[in-house]
């Protein structure tokens, strides 16, 4: 697209694993955040594009577009850059050939039903269960949380300083989730109308007392990481202006040592500012994904941005972390903030992924 614009974005309520959406699957969570984007839209759909990390394999982008009854002209892809995945899904949309109509991207997770993967049996053994696939070769694939926890160790981020920046999470999203500031970008799934993790008045004095979780020694607690969540976003990309959005000044992914993955997003956020020619004060809007405290704020120190300026509804800490669907969460809520509530001219998200990766969309709010 020469000259893309974000027209509309939805997003489903975030749940728990197991619990108020544990019972629907991703393709039922896509399509029906699709179908509700488009009864706002007043032009066609000419091509999907959604992330997804565990379901159940296959095209389901082009599985959730039949179901949202899109038409079976639309043709669908479906993206997989791991926990970027829909921001990803989103950078692919935007450069994306121009006059194919208007493009829906964006990304979901049913933690809840993904299907039991298992590597198969050699040597007359047993098949293997395994709950994630590869990120990197073996020597350098090291599980999130335990990446997380040495990274806060390695920057220096201590504990206490996790379990504040936790704690102004969930305060923000619980004053936001109380003002009504997600009520417009929420559509309503499998009886569910409202976020499921956010906790209000929890403390940082509260969350000292849980105990490390990945190193006896660590810093990083299920109180100042992100939960097992379930979601959907989407957005509407359309090609030149066409009202009130969001223009894509700069989208880009980038790399980095795989035993490091929660920088990911660092590089991808140094070359969309690149790419614009702005700087970090230049930007209003920051929805960085908060998987672990630790490794946001590793990130913020790196880029030299102040702690405070980030997510100031809250992020994944309080509101969830539905994998596939998070970077296009993030979207969301810049378009909320944004465009709904005209406040800021530039935005960014960004988003890391297990592997070493990370992706960047920078935006600005049009009129």
């Amino acid at each position: 697209m020469r000259d893309p614009v974000i027209v509309e974005a939805v997003r489903t309520p975030v749940g728990t694993a197991g619990k108020g959406l544990g019972h629907v699957d991703a393709v039922t969570l896509a399509s029906t955040a699709m179908s509700h984007l488009v009864e706002r839209l007043d032009r066609p759909v000419g091509e999907v594009y959604l992330g997804n990390c565990m379901g159940p394999g296959g095209n389901i982008a082009r599985v959730a577009t039949l179901a949202a009854g899109l038409g079976d002209a639309v043709p669908a892809l479906s993206v997989d850059r791991q926990c970027a995945s829909g921001l990803a899904a989103i950078e692919q949309a935007i450069r994306g050939p121009a006059g194919s109509g208007v493009v829906l991207a964006g990304g979901v997770e049913s933690a809840s039903t993904a299907p039991w993967r298992f590597w198969p049996p050699t040597a007359d053994g047993e098949p293997v269960r395994y709950t994630r696939a590869p990120f990197a070769p073996p020597d350098r694939d090291p599980d999130m949380g335990l990446a997380a926890d040495l990274l806060a160790e390695n920057r220096g981020v201590t504990r206490n300083r996790q379990d504040e920046y936790a704690a102004r999470s969930h305060a923000r999203a619980a004053d936001a989730q109380a003002r009504g500031a997600f009520d417009a970008e929420i559509v309503p799934v499998g009886g569910v109308h409202r976020d499921e993790r956010i906790r209000r008045g929890i403390s940082a004095e509260v969350l000292a007392r849980f105990p490390p979780t990945f190193r006896a020694n660590g810093t990083v607690t299920i109180g100042n990481s992100c939960g097992v969540n379930d979601g959907a976003a989407v957005v509407a990309i359309a090609d030149g202006p066409a009202g009130p959005g969001l223009r894509v000044i700069a989208a880009a992914s980038a790399g980095v040592d795989p035993t490091t993955p929660g920088l990911g997003l660092v590089p991808a956020v140094q070359r969309v500012l690149a790419d614009s020619g702005l700087g970090i004060d230049d930007v209003d809007v920051w929805e960085i994904n908060e998987a672990f405290a630790g490794q946001v704020l590793a990130c913020v120190d790196e880029l030299g941005l102040p702690e405070q300026r980030m997510c100031r509804d809250g992020g994944a800490l309080a509101i969830g972390h539905p994998w596939g669907a998070s970077g296009a969460v993030l979207v969301v809520r810049l378009f909320t903030q944004m465009v709904r509530e005209g406040s800021g001219r530039y935005g960014i998200a960004a988003i890391a992924a297990g592997g070493g990766q990370g992706t960047a969309v920078l935006v600005e709010s049009c009129h």
